[in-house]
């Protein structure tokens, strides 16, 4: 099985060497394209205004100057056009990619646009805890997500549908057990302004996550990862909303 590697926190995240540690288990056969810089929040966005740059950082090892999404077409439509992957893994993200997360996630964006280019794909993040980004728990990603991503294979990817895999904050041994779940909703807005001052008295801003902990819904993949279980939500391509679709039909006629 060829399988190409992608993620949006760049060519040298720790997350990515995880990655790659855990297709090892799956396959000798890989392929990895990353951004060269982090491109966190930039979810399925393309770079039409600037030129792509390709640099090969070993063997079948490349960085990318450009998006995730950038990453998986460089790999597909050019250096592997001839021998395109079986598989795709994006990740393994610093922090969770539930709810809300997913528009913005440029980890999810390549999976994405793999199954848009008909390539069975799997989006992997690994959630922290209070000890924040100096204390993540890697440990449980790679040791389950082998066992999952075979499971996945043999049940198979439908066309159209991508796999959002969220691990647990916490060491291996204390999963408790594995959700399959639907896309979470927070009960409030998901990013607020915060001003600053430059030292000449300049404003500034940054955008500042504004979460509050409130009871997640059950069968989500935010409940899924506050009970310390691993998620899996199937992700469809189609956002049309049937039931509005069909209510417009007989408002239009």
């Amino acid at each position: 099985m060829r399988i190409l590697l992608t993620n949006d926190d760049g060519i040298h995240a720790p997350g990515l060497k995880v990655l790659e540690e855990i297709a090892r288990e799956l396959s000798d056969d890989l392929w990895i394209f990353a951004p060269e810089t982090d491109q966190s929040g930039v979810s399925h966005s393309l770079s039409l205004n600037d030129p792509l740059r390709l640099r090969m950082v070993n063997e079948r090892h490349y960085a990318v100057r450009g998006t995730p999404t950038d990453c998986v077409i460089m790999g597909l439509r050019h250096v592997m056009k001839d021998n395109p992957p079986d598989l795709i893994l994006s990740g393994v993200n610093r922090g969770q990619n539930v709810a809300e997360d997913v528009t913005y996630s440029g980890t999810i964006a390549g999976a994405m646009e793999g199954t848009l280019l008909g390539v069975p794909s799997v989006a992997l993040s690994q959630a922290y805890g209070s000890y924040g980004r100096a204390a993540i728990p890697w440990e449980c990603a790679r040791a389950h997500a082998p066992g999952i991503i075979r499971r996945l294979i043999e049940a198979g990817i439908e066309p159209g549908i991508l796999v959002n895999v969220n691990f647990p904050a916490c060491e291996p041994p204390e999963v408790r057990g594995t959700a399959v779940t639907v896309q979470g909703r927070r009960d409030q807005a998901l990013l607020n302004i915060e001003e600053r001052h430059d030292g000449r008295g300049n404003p500034y801003y940054w955008l500042v996550f504004a979460r509050e902990k409130r009871e997640a819904g059950a069968g989500t993949d935010l409940r899924a990862i506050a009970e310390n279980r691993i998620s899996i939500t199937p992700l469809e391509l189609d956002l049309t909303h049937e039931p509005t679709m069909t209510r417009y039909a007989r408002l239009f006629g």
